[in-house]
């Protein structure tokens, strides 16, 4: 029998990765007021395969046991709290990922109608914690 997964050492909380967000999205919106970035962002975060395939196995095998059927990942922006906890990352972009899926239903329940199944979307999966911690590209700049 094949080992369970081990959790990938990137998982950050649901509730942290939410503040980055919150944090993304109100530096932004800053930003087209005017007002001027006290340090040059990042403009690019890299994961390594293995970090990657690591969280892949860890949403497939959990999602799973949760009862989902994980069909992706959502990729988010978030902005690091500005404070010395979070060193150079502080205020900076980050990326963090969150797996994707649709709960399954069990054979009991009776089918839905055609229209309700087609608008049936994949959704956050809440019970699996987001992943963070990728490698950040800032001065200089990358260029794609």
């Amino acid at each position: 029998m094949k080992n369970p997964p081990a959790k990938p050492s990137q998982l950050i909380t649901k509730e942290f990765a939410k503040q980055l967000n919150v944090n993304y999205n109100n530096k932004k919106a800053a930003s087209l007021t005017g007002r001027a970035a006290k340090k040059e962002d990042a403009n690019a975060i890299w994961y390594s395969l293995e970090a990657l395939e690591s969280y892949i196995d860890y949403i497939k095998t959990n999602g799973t046991k949760d009862g989902y059927n994980v069909d992706g990942i959502r990729f988010y922006f978030g902005v690091y709290p500005d404070d010395e906890k979070h060193g150079e990352k502080a205020g900076l972009t980050t990326l963090f990922l969150v797996p994707t899926g649709k709960k399954i239903e069990n054979n009991t329940a009776k089918i839905q109608s055609f229209v309700m199944l087609q608008e049936a979307q994949s959704s956050d999966i809440q019970s699996l914690e987001p992943m963070n911690y990728g490698n950040i590209g800032r001065p200089p700049s990358l260029i794609y």
